[in-house]
């Protein structure tokens, strides 16, 4: 009974060790949204998409940069649409307010780049 313990001690501690020493899996280099975004009228804001079922606010800047935000509240959303200047909304009402995750970063360079060849 004590050698039969003892080995399904050494099998579980053998697996364990074999879990803990391999590699992580790999991390995706980007996240593929589907979440529609609408064009919006605004200096620094292209694009605004909203999730209802999993509160998470997208927005495409003019830039080309693309952040989601999470755990906003289907009511910011409304506000950030409504607002007369959409971008001073973002500044003092998501921005540094909401975890945020970069979907995309800013196209801007590449454009240029990409028109001079």
């Amino acid at each position: 009974m004590l050698h039969t313990r003892l080995t399904i001690c050494l099998g579980i501690s053998t697996v364990l060790s074999a879990v803990a020493w391999t590699e992580p899996s790999p991390t995706p280099s980007h996240i593929v949204s589907r979440i529609p975004r609408q064009l919006i009228e605004s200096s620094a804001i292209a694009k605004v998409g909203y999730s209802k079922r999993r509160y998470i606010l997208e927005i495409e800047f003019v830039n080309g940069a693309v952040y989601r935000y999470l755990d906003v509240s289907a009511t910011v959303y409304r506000d950030l649409i409504t607002a007369e200047s959409k971008a001073r909304f973002y500044d003092s009402s998501v921005k540094r307010h909401y975890r945020s995750v970069l979907i995309r970063s800013r196209q801007k360079e590449r454009a240029s780049v990409e028109s001079t060849e």
